[in-house]
């Protein structure tokens, strides 16, 4: 795992999109159906988009059904770090870069084989590298 990347709020705000920020640094999440990555399934390793770390890759990606782009592991463990959220009245596990902090999404408990998760995670927080 790189070092961990702490920045202002000013240096995110000019570093990201205005998309980007709300939902990296605000827990802001994009309408389902509406990222880029939701329906995409060329080979590679999709990586934060606040810090460039890798953290899911294209074999582990599925179709959840959730118009969010789902994976059932991160690329390597430690790389996406686990927080409760009971924000909006639901008990969810947020899932985090570990690197930077940023938010990407949530973590369920109702995926495939061979985990059983489903990593629900914003396209917006992500950024694609082809294999």
């Amino acid at each position: 795992m790189n070092t961990r990347i702490e920045k202002t709020d000013a240096q995110w705000r000019e570093e990201l999109t205005p998309e980007q920020y709300a939902i990296c640094r605000c827990s802001a999440t994009e309408r389902a159906f509406t990222g880029k990555y939701w329906d995409h399934h060329a080979d590679g390793t999709y990586h934060c988009a606040a810090c460039q770390a890798a953290l899911f890759g294209s074999d582990a990606k599925y179709d959840s059904g959730s118009g969010w782009p789902s994976y059932f592991r991160p690329l390597v463990p430690g790389v996406v770090s686990e927080h409760a959220d009971e924000s909006h009245g639901m008990r969810r596990v947020e899932v985090r870069c570990a690197r930077c902090d940023s938010h990407l999404g949530h973590v369920f408990p109702d995926g495939p084989r061979p985990t059983g998760l489903r990593y629900c995670i914003n396209s917006a927080a992500l950024e694609f590298k082809d294999a």
